[in-house]
């Protein structure tokens, strides 16, 4: 199994990455068939919620995957940050934009769960608050990103930026402990054991499942077309230089 430090090589992680993606975007696929018709067809309703509680099968991994998404680019900033790897910032950077993606789709679910419920599309929550603040710090860690052409120094700032704004994620996963909250607290992850019905465990985490290798395709798929981008870009910087030098002279 080649190091952390091997995979800084292209060639090796372009050996590794192209024949994993049809693996995992065939494990998605099948993940999030099965996970749906479990969710539609296979698991009860709840006696309070009815079966709106579905939208949980949706909502719950994606929650999951924006907590995840996040942790993997601060992870990545830091490696990238501290020890120069350089597919770290690659990582954490092709990383954000999914991230982005499940968080949108966390908060528009459970605005969506949350007016049967509650009532109201949303409440200034502390658990809804502090997601979208994690939304909010993709946002500015891809404008970052766009902000400057100097790919290192865009890499050193939004390394800072989700460094820093990684102390929300610990936030976002205690709120509900901390303050009181209309979100309900933790019902599949906690010390006494899952507090919703076995039946709801197989669809809740076949989703998450789907939604774990589709964040691994699509990574890998991104980080590869950024890597080619970087190449044809130091291709045609080479290409100036060479035809600037022949003017010259």
């Amino acid at each position: 199994m080649p190091s952390l430090y091997e995979f800084a090589n292209p060639v090796l992680f372009e050996r590794w990455a192209r024949p994993a993606i049809p693996w995992l975007a065939g494990a998605t696929a099948l993940m999030i068939f099965a996970g749906l018709y479990y969710a539609l067809f296979n698991s009860p309703a709840d006696y309070q919620q009815g079966d709106s509680v579905r939208i949980m099968y949706v909502h719950v991994p994606a929650a999951w995957m924006a907590l995840f998404c996040y942790s993997v680019i601060a992870i990545s900033s830091a490696v990238g940050f501290i020890w120069k790897h350089p597919l770290a910032d690659v990582a954490a950077k092709e990383a954000a934009p999914i991230g982005a993606g499940f968080t949108f789709l966390a908060l528009f679910t459970g605005s969506l769960w949350g007016k049967p419920m509650w009532g109201a599309w949303w409440a200034w929550d502390a658990r809804l608050t502090s997601v979208l603040i994690l939304f909010f710090l993709y946002l500015g860690y891809m404008a970052i990103w766009r902000a400057f052409d100097d790919k290192a120094r865009a890499a050193r700032l939004a390394a800072i930026l989700a460094i820093v704004g990684f102390v929300n994620i610990p936030i976002i996963k205690f709120s509900v402990d901390w303050w009181n909250s209309l979100h309900q607290p933790a019902s599949v992850f906690r010390a006494g054991g899952p507090s919703i019905h076995p039946s709801m465990l197989p669809p809740l985490f076949l989703m998450a499942g789907a939604y774990m290798s589709f964040f691994g395709a699509a990574l890998l798929q991104s980080m590869r077309n950024e890597l080619s981008a970087r190449r044809q870009a130091r291709l045609e910087r080479t290409d100036v230089k060479a035809a600037s030098t022949l003017v010259e002279q």
